[in-house]
């Protein structure tokens, strides 16, 4: 399905009484997110790892949006003890949308707080923990939604369910396109659990094309030295579209009204590397019920969480 027009946040409806979550939100495609579900009204917490890069962010958001509605909250994804901190802290009442922006890309090997691979830990799993112990104030909406962003490059994993916490050899651009896999197959599993439920969850993957972010020239890929940051940033600069462009599908996905719960949500044009959302249901991830629900199983085993998608309907909150 291809869109005959530009999409553009012109089109995002009025999200005024909304409670939303944007992890990963002081930089990047986050930041362009949160920013923009402000902007039409939704009340934005920005889930940050680094309390001063947040601030930051928050006091930019604050001065490009007058009046708008923003808190900052420490998250880091990285650690599961932050994870629950986060969640038990949660005092909103109902949360309206989760968007699963947070990530860690083609890093150096290295561990979380919690042992497991950082790509892996932060991208899969902090997101699997998440998502599942703010479940109750998901459920607590009328109507819900959880958007994950994955990558265009996860078509190119080869998913090893034995090697995905690198128990074996670690391959840099392996393990990150395996990590953004596992965004697919999480976000397609949950929505399959919320249907069985009888829930009204809606979950949704996005990739959002090549994009300038920091994700890539920032944060753990600083390590590798000045060269090699000054050439990524080079090479982002000629050959990736403006983070706005990215941020799209993430938009797209977290406000477009009638869109099934299930969607994955990329870029247009050849390779998913640009042009507008559309809905993609040609995936072969989409499809793999058998890996995503294993998947689903090692992941509550690692974190130690099941979710409570089973239960009663949550009364709605205002």
């Amino acid at each position: 399905m291809r869109n005959s027009r530009p999409w553009t946040f012109h089109a995002i409806p009025d999200q005024t009484g909304r409670v939303a979550v944007v992890t990963g939100a002081n930089s990047g495609i986050g930041y362009v997110t949160a920013r923009e579900l402000a902007r039409h009204g939704a009340h934005v917490v920005l889930a940050c790892r680094d309390p001063r890069r947040g601030q930051a962010a928050l006091a930019r958001m604050q001065d490009e949006l007058s009046g708008a509605h923003l808190e900052l909250r420490r998250l880091d994804l990285g650690s599961q003890a932050s994870i629950r901190e986060f969640a038990a802290g949660w005092d909103r009442g109902r949360l309206d949308l989760l968007v699963n922006n947070a990530g860690v890309a083609m890093v150096p090997y290295a561990r979380t707080a919690d042992g497991f691979e950082s790509q892996f830990g932060i991208n899969h799993l902090g997101t699997f923990a998440l998502t599942g112990l703010l479940l109750p104030h998901l459920l607590a909406a009328p109507d819900p939604r959880v958007v994950t962003v994955s990558s265009e490059g996860q078509r190119f994993a080869r998913f090893d369910l034995e090697n995905l916490n690198a128990e074996r050899r670690y391959r840099t651009a392996f393990a990150y396109v395996q990590s953004k896999r596992a965004n697919l197959y999480f976000a397609m599993e949950l929505q399959r659990r919320a249907d069985a439920a009888g829930q009204k969850l809606r979950s949704m993957a996005v990739a959002p094309g090549l994009t300038r972010t920091n994700v890539l020239t920032g944060g753990a890929n600083s390590s590798r030295g000045r060269l090699h940051a000054t050439l990524t940033r080079l090479m982002v600069r000629v050959a990736f579209r403006p983070t706005p462009e990215g941020a799209k599908t993430s938009l797209y996905a977290a406000t477009v009204p009638d869109l099934p719960g299930g969607s994955y949500i990329v870029p247009n044009g050849v390779l998913q590397l640009g042009g507008e959302p559309t809905r993609r249901t040609r995936e072969r991830a989409i499809r793999d019920t058998a890996t995503a629900a294993r998947l689903w199983q090692m992941s509550e085993r690692l974190t130690g969480l099941t979710y409570a998608l089973s239960a009663a309907r949550a009364t709605h909150l205002p």
